[in-house]
């Protein structure tokens, strides 16, 4: 899914969205996996002091990590690339 279509509908719904889809939107805003440690994944934006966590459990993500995608997309005022 598109990065710009899937940012639209986790806004209406946070749950059950697939842990490669929200991984490319983060990385669309910007975000890159630093690391990965066991079955989290730890993304990090250069313009960020904040860690993204991200859990793949039955190929998607948790709900509540979504949310927390979504607090810092709106706090740190992120947008999607001219190609998203």
């Amino acid at each position: 899914m598109r990065p710009r279509r899937l940012l639209k509908r986790i806004l209406v719904a946070p749950h059950n969205v697939r842990f490669g889809d929200v991984v490319r939107l983060a990385e669309a805003l910007g975000f890159r996996v630093e690391r990965i440690e066991g079955s989290h994944h730890i993304l990090i934006h250069p313009n960020i002091p904040e860690l993204l966590n991200l859990q793949e459990v039955k190929g998607e993500v948790k709900p509540y990590q979504v949310r927390q995608l979504l607090q810092l997309i709106e706090r740190y005022n992120l947008t999607l690339g001219e190609e998203a």
